[in-house]
């Protein structure tokens, strides 16, 4: 054999070999996870409702594991630029996030250019918990219902105004959705953030705006925001007296938000599940219970396949609003 042949097939055996201790490598590193913390994106800022959820769940799923899961908060672009670092994460495990109906349901039906696909780049862990959004008038508008609002809205076409976060968030095309549902004309007032938003609707220079009920309740139990509906499947028990869309004759406004977890897709099956499995114990702590009561969360948890279904609903959903509405953004 000359020294050529037995060089390349020495080379040819060693790559072999590499070959094959790659997948048992890889396996054994699924096998014994988490051995380091987990980073939870989170595609917000801190403090909002996904901010809540994430922290509660982050603290609670540390104590399950054993290892931190430690949050990140990266806002900005209506959550598009966390997504995307959740999405172009390595696929092990050790980077997961937050799923909402903006990320995962809003955004893919409005944006024409996302760096991401909802569906394609993620690998869907669980859904976690619905926290209802409300509606809310400043107290100067001569509405306490519903109803009145509406009245008053068609007899004023263009007269009232709504705030949302931007042009093309979940905020605005839910209030584009309603005023199709209503058949009434309200003006859109767009600001940089839902804190913006507030500050103005509590300031009465905007008539209405829809925002999660923990970032809304502070003001509506000061009397400074007068609340007319919940977006929910059933009435929240700290304001039992406010009406979900769905008794007010709009079931087209669906059953509100929900924040679940994702993983970068390509991440393996046994992580997913264990992920899952972590995030139920997480979930069923009574302490934790307690804190989802508090900011009116209900559970959502379900298995990787079922959350990637509500996923796919969401996105359907906003599409056929996006497409009334004729809301489309580059």
């Amino acid at each position: 054999m000359t020294s050529l042949l037995r060089r390349s097939l020495m080379l040819s055996l060693a790559a072999g070999a590499a070959l094959s201790v790659v997948p048992m490598a890889y396996a054994n590193g699924a096998a014994d996870f988490p051995n380091r913390p987990i980073k939870l994106i989170v595609p917000f800022a801190a403090g909002g409702s996904t901010d809540m959820v994430a922290r509660l769940l982050a603290d609670k799923m540390s104590v399950v594991l054993g290892k931190s899961v430690v949050v990140d908060n990266k806002g900005g672009a209506g959550g598009s630029i966390g997504a995307d670092a959740i999405a172009k994460a390595a696929p092990d495990g050790y980077t997961i996030g937050m799923a909402t109906v903006s990320t995962h349901g809003a955004n893919p039906a409005i944006f024409n250019k996302l760096p991401y696909d909802a569906i394609k780049d993620f690998a869907p862990i669980t859904n976690v918990m619905s926290v209802p959004s409300v509606f809310v008038v400043h107290p100067s508008v001569p509405a306490k219902t519903m109803k009145e609002f509406i009245a008053l809205a068609k007899a004023n076409p263009g007269k009232y105004t709504f705030a949302s976060p931007g042009t093309g968030s979940l905020g605005h095309a839910n209030i584009e959705n309603f005023m199709n549902l209503a058949d009434m004309q309200l003006l859109h007032i767009p600001y940089k953030g839902a804190g913006q938003a507030i500050n103005d609707a509590l300031a009465g220079q905007v008539n209405s705006m829809t925002d999660n009920l923990p970032s809304t309740l502070p003001h509506i139990k000061a009397g400074k925001l007068r609340p007319l509906a919940v977006l929910a499947l059933k009435r929240t028990d700290v304001l039992p007296d406010v009406p979900t869309y769905t008794e007010l004759g709009y079931p087209g406004m669906g059953d509100g938000g929900w924040f679940g977890l994702v993983a970068p897709a390509g991440t393996p099956k046994d992580t997913i599940l264990k992920l899952n499995a972590a995030a139920h114990k997480a979930m069923a702590m009574p302490d934790y219970l307690e804190k989802q009561k508090s900011i009116s969360g209900e559970s959502m948890g379900n298995t990787p396949e079922e959350f990637s279904k509500q996923i796919r609903a969401a996105i359907d959903r906003y599409t056929a609003v996006a497409k009334r509405a004729n809301i489309r953004m580059d």
